[in-house]
């Protein structure tokens, strides 16, 4: 059971980063072609979203080999794990999405 919190937080951080990171990143840098910073924060943080979630996963086939080849199978533990371990990368993706968005609510 470590293991998988270990692994699920893990996961969520990195496709929280992703999504966070990018979007300020992408705000600085709008700073030097003179375009707005809030609209282009929002714009990034909706575009990397389904990019963080794949970061953090590890990749799309390797998770989806894991959930076939076990459900055919039936072994249904490791693909309750595997979409676990999706579920709190998509957690970490909205969060961070979220968060561009409450930063950026007044701005726009």
């Amino acid at each position: 059971m470590d293991s998988f919190l270990s692994k699920a937080t893990i996961d969520f951080f990195i496709a929280f980063g992703v999504v966070f990171g990018g979007s300020m990143l992408a705000g600085i840098g709008s700073v030097f072609v003179l375009a707005a910073p809030a609209a282009i924060m929002l714009e990034t943080a909706s575009r990397l979203k389904i990019w963080a979630l794949v970061a953090a996963v590890g990749g799309t086939i390797d998770p989806m080999r894991v959930i076939e080849s076990n459900m055919i199978e039936g072994h249904l533990s490791p693909v309750a794990l595997q979409i676990a371990y999706i579920l709190c990368a998509f957690l970490g993706a909205h969060m961070g999405t979220e968060l561009i968005r409450w930063l950026c609510r007044g701005a726009v």
